[in-house]
């Protein structure tokens, strides 16, 4: 088994070569034998729409009943109608069989015990008992359930818009295709949809609409139907893209300062919870808008456990990730964020670029990924470079190096996903930019052989 597909929040890799139905068994194995151990009895396993997804949620199946764990198979859903059956079934645990907005090539396992997903050790204590191979035995039985319309009722209570707005809805041919227009139209939206039938081998284009080449067609639509805004969904629907009336996407990091600021009127004084790769105008603007920042870890596991422990009502990512603990479950979830932004422009009567209208607009760099020739090369480079950071500039490391030049900030984190270091620069002006991003990438090359390169 490749250990390498073991990553900090899930497990992920190419099918068939990394995984496959006997590496799947296994790890369902080692989380069956896991649950036994906890008391645990029963959980959901549902799996998104790639072309291998039902072979590989079969295997997962039925290793885990054969450690004597019951299952309630819900079928193809998005991740958070599973996290969903964790509230709404009465079970233990559950599994989610998707790679998210990887290309079609990939797959993955995203594990849940009682209502939480499993990250960090958990997952590599899952990896050692999968290499171990001493499993729980037993026969645990299988039922299907589909809980699909039960969550549509549940998100359409919560929303009724005074007015129809225009949408233009694109879920990628991935799981939002499954009911995401229906789920818009419940609540009172004009939809228009594009790319928006299942098909697992994405022909449209990558599942991932936090990238502005992913939502071209999108911003297209928006602009030649002259309608409000385009919602753009991820490969398992748990990350938002919206694009504004002109046709442009809204950073991630914007897009949790809208709704932050939405919900700071209402509970003023709260918690806003932000990663590391966001700009600087959400501090600056969390707190004029009377709301604590708080800058933390990247990673969706470790931005849910952080809200959970600050009792924050919000939680974002640079990413698309929006969590929201105010009015829901806390988790990630892309519909639900959708429909509180059309709920936001409804409200205000406001068009979505008038929503960050008085926030200053830094410049800064997409994402740039640094790859390295292995694993273990980017934690050492990422270790004596932020030791050489930190004699020199005021920093903030609870994630990797953010290091703040006063009129702007360079980020140098290790990925947990992939053999690369992450870097992103803002500055108050664009040459200033320039010279804090050379200045940083120029250093990192001095302590080992990197490839730049950009990523989202």
């Amino acid at each position: 088994m490749n250990t390498t597909i073991f990553r900090e929040y899930d497990i992920r890799g190419l099918v068939p070569s990394e995984l496959n139905a006997e590496t799947v068994t296994a790890i369902a194995k080692a989380f069956g034998t896991s649950l036994s151990k906890q008391g645990a009895k029963i959980i959901a396993v549902g799996g998104d729409v790639r072309t291998h997804t039902r072979e590989l949620m079969d295997a997962f199946i039925a290793g885990v009943t054969s450690t004597g764990i019951d299952v309630i198979d819900i079928g193809t859903v998005t991740s958070p109608l599973c996290y969903f059956s964790a509230f709404h079934l009465k079970i233990d645990g559950f599994a989610m069989i998707t790679a998210s907005h990887n290309p079609k090539e990939y797959n993955g396992i995203k594990l849940g015990v009682g209502k939480t997903t499993l990250f960090g050790e958990e997952i590599t204590k899952i990896r050692d008992l999968a290499i171990k191979g001493e499993f729980a035995a037993g026969s645990g039985t299988v039922r299907k359930q589909d809980i699909t319309e039960d969550y549509i009722d549940f998100l359409a209570s919560k929303f009724k818009l005074s007015r129809k707005i225009k949408v233009v809805f694109d879920p990628a041919n991935a799981t939002g295709a499954l009911f995401g227009r229906r789920v818009l139209e419940r609540v009172g939206a004009e939809v228009v949809s594009i790319y928006d039938s299942v098909d697992g081998n994405f022909p449209n284009h990558h599942p991932d609409p936090t990238v502005a080449d992913n939502v071209v067609d999108l911003g297209k639509k928006v602009v030649e139907l002259g309608f409000e805004v385009g919602i753009g969904l991820d490969g398992d629907s748990d990350r938002l893209g919206v694009v504004d009336e002109k046709g442009e996407l809204i950073p991630g990091d914007l897009l949790t300062l809208i709704y932050a600021k939405d919900i700071l009127k209402d509970l003023p004084g709260s918690k806003i919870i932000y990663e590391v790769k966001s700009s600087m105008a959400l501090e600056e603007e969390i707190t004029k808008a009377g709301g604590v920042p708080i800058l933390w870890k990247v990673g969706h596991s470790l931005l849910k456990k952080k809200m959970s422990e600050e009792k924050a009502p919000l939680a974002g990512e640079l990413s698309g990730h929006v969590f929201f603990a105010d009015r829901y479950f806390g988790y990630d979830d892309a519909i639900y964020a959708a429909l509180r932004f059309l709920e936001i422009l409804d409200k205000t009567g406001k068009k979505p670029t008038q929503l960050l209208d008085g926030v200053p607009r830094y410049f800064n760099t997409p994402e740039i990924r640094c790859g390295c020739d292995d694993d273990h090369e980017k934690f050492r480079i990422a270790k004596e470079a932020a030791a050489y950071f930190k004699s020199k500039y005021d920093v903030i490391d609870i994630d990797g190096v953010r290091i703040l030049f006063g009129d702007g900030w360079g980020l140098m984190r290790a990925s947990n996903t992939q053999p690369s270091l992450v870097t992103r620069f803002e500055a108050r002006t664009p040459e200033r930019l320039e010279e804090i991003k050379n200045e940083v990438l120029t250093k990192l090359q001095e302590f080992g052989h990197i490839q730049i390169g950009m990523s989202h």
